[in-house]
């Protein structure tokens, strides 16, 4: 083989990757192929060592977000990765090949489950030294979401009052931590089996919702993190005081978001009329509603970076699974029964 053909095949290779070919409630991901991404001039190409599953991935195969994210399918799904950059583009110069990141791609160019992927520079961060690939690879979502509500959104001040709802999910683990670093009370939800997790990782107060109802037992707090249904959201009302904030990353979508996420005037009204009980209810108790769906950024995540190598964020993960077990992995996440982050390994 001469080394000119050797070289074109090298470029179009096919790499594996777990695919969707069409919305499907519970689907199953298919194994196939997909070229290698293109590297854009403001991009890095990782190859990934590893990437988490999370509950948005099934939320996206079975066509929940189809309205607002309007993928091209086929499709590679997943959100997370970490690894290691193998090529730059031509604008790019705070990485390096070498370099080993993380990160959660854009939302318009998602796709982890594979063996490599291209991603702007600019929602990429070192990985934290103190992290292998696994590790590092569950933090980024599930960090930036949490990150988004405490830090950007609700603002929490040192010795405000915080709700987290599902503290012993993804995003509870990552929020309950960094709500005590900010210096906050911190009150969760969880089950009598992730009592003691919670509390390692500083909750101040526990809530057993197989014993409790949370509305009965909270009140006059600052902040609520929601990220349960319909119901649980409302009866957060309860426990916050006038002046406070809920804010939902489950929902309903509200104006705001329609406006931020650049939907046309019609989605706007949707998403107006499904937002319009909880809006109305919380303002009527001076209360702020506000939905958050998560972007992302590489210069926060290199703050959280920083608290990682700080020792005041630590990842928490059930189960790690082989790549060939992705479909298995989704499948897990789905029971609701993981403890912290579940993560896929590529090497």
């Amino acid at each position: 083989m001469s080394l000119c053909r050797l070289i074109i095949e090298t470029k179009v290779r096919p790499l594996k990757a777990f695919l969707i070919d069409r919305y499907k409630k519970g689907g199953a991901l298919r194994l196939g192929h997909n070229p290698e991404p293109q590297l854009r001039e403001n991009d890095v190409m990782v190859e990934i060592h590893a990437a988490s599953v999370n509950l948005l991935d099934a939320k996206i195969r079975d066509g929940e977000f189809k309205l607002i994210l309007p993928y091209r399918l086929p499709m590679v799904l997943g959100n997370d990765v970490a690894g290691v950059v193998v090529r730059v583009g031509a604008n790019v110069r705070q990485f390096k090949p070498g370099d080993e990141v993380y990160a959660r791609p854009g939302q318009d160019r998602i796709g982890t489950f594979a063996e490599y992927i291209a991603i702007d520079a600019a929602d990429v961060a070192l990985k934290p030294a103190n992290l292998n690939m696994e590790e590092a690879a569950s933090i980024p979502l599930v960090a930036l979401t949490a990150w988004q509500v405490l830090v950007e959104r609700a603002k929490l001040q040192k010795g405000q009052r915080i709700l987290i709802h599902a503290g012993s999910g993804g995003v509870g683990t990552v929020a309950i931590q960094l709500a005590k670093h900010l210096g906050a009370y911190v009150a969760t939800t969880t089950s009598t089996a992730n009592i003691d997790l919670v509390k390692s990782l500083g909750a101040d107060v526990v809530v057993d919702y197989k014993k409790d109802d949370f509305e009965k037992v909270l009140k006059g707090y600052d902040v609520v993190l929601n990220s349960l249904g319909k119901d649980t959201l409302e009866k957060s009302l309860a426990v916050l005081k006038p002046g406070g904030r809920l804010i939902s990353i489950s929902g309903p979508p509200d104006p705001d978001f329609a406006r931020e996420n650049g939907s046309g005037w019609l989605l706007q009204q949707v998403m107006r009329l499904l937002s319009s009980g909880i809006r109305r209810r919380s303002k009527r108790r001076g209360i702020g509603y506000s939905f958050l769906f998560m972007t992302a950024n590489g210069a926060q995540l290199g703050k959280i970076t920083a608290l990682i190598e700080a020792g005041a964020i630590r990842p928490v993960i059930d189960r790690v699974f082989p790549f060939e077990k992705t479909n298995e992995a989704l499948d897990y996440v789905e029971t609701g029964r993981a403890k912290g982050k579940v993560v896929i390994a590529m090497k």
